[in-house]
């Protein structure tokens, strides 16, 4: 019997933030600890988070400072 794994976009598809049914939400807890350190990583205060972001504006968010900050990028051998 052989194994068969799907694609990785059918494991894991990558949607766009808008497109989320539950992006008009309000951020998750972990969002918003994870956007704090991304601030500070990048040299900006945390009291310029909005505590009102919904879920879709953190990640956007969370994308633009990782691209700043270089982290939670993958790295290329």
């Amino acid at each position: 019997m052989a194994n068969s794994t799907p694609d990785d976009q059918t494991q894991n598809p990558v949607k766009d933030p808008s497109e989320w049914t539950t992006g008009d939400e309000p951020m998750t807890g972990p969002q918003a600890s994870y956007l704090g350190t991304l601030m500070q990583q990048a040299g900006k205060s945390e009291a310029d988070l909005d505590p009102n972001l919904t879920k879709a504006q953190a990640s956007e968010m969370i994308d633009q400072l990782q691209q700043e900050t270089g982290r939670g990028q993958t790295q290329s051998s």
